[in-house]
């Protein structure tokens, strides 16, 4: 028992719970001022740049044969590795089709290194790495028969 009438174990329980409020109130401010839009200024108060994008709205454009005709509905296959810095690279591959003018539009194509491939029925098969380092960089490939089989 202690002085004042009370006994050891209610000062320690009290403790615990001052212990417990004051964490709260910590973790509560931390998340709150997290929530808080931070502001895009350097250190003399201007704005900062706007960062590059990281991915590319690519366009490419298939043709075939000797008359550079547009190929219809060929499958345009984009490959690249996202690197990460903790576990396995990721790969990740898009596949889109070509239109009737023979344009496949890829909305979210990342910028570097991309492994094109086209499929296209009675074509032969096209595949190619490209450095995509323009965000709106168009790609022009043409596609030409299959040799004969006799």
């Amino acid at each position: 028992m202690t002085g004042d009438g009370g006994s050891v174990e209610d000062g320690l329980t009290n403790m615990k719970i001052s212990r417990i409020i004051s964490a709260s109130l910590g973790c509560a401010l931390c998340v709150f001022v997290s929530g808080l839009p931070a502001a895009r200024l350097t250190s003399r108060g201007a704005p900062r740049a706007p960062q590059t994008p990281s991915t590319a709205r690519v366009t490419i454009e298939v043709t075939g044969g000797d008359k550079d005709a547009p190929v219809e509905n060929a499958s345009v296959y984009l490959k690249y590795v996202e690197e990460r810095k903790i576990g396995k690279d990721k790969k990740i591959e898009l596949n889109v089709k070509t239109n009737r003018e023979g344009m496949a539009h890829v909305p979210d194509a990342p910028l570097g290194r991309v492994l094109i491939q086209i499929v296209a029925e009675g074509w032969k098969t096209y595949g190619r790495w490209y450095d995509i380092t323009d965000a709106k960089q168009p790609i022009k490939i043409h596609l030409d028969k299959p040799p004969k089989w006799y």
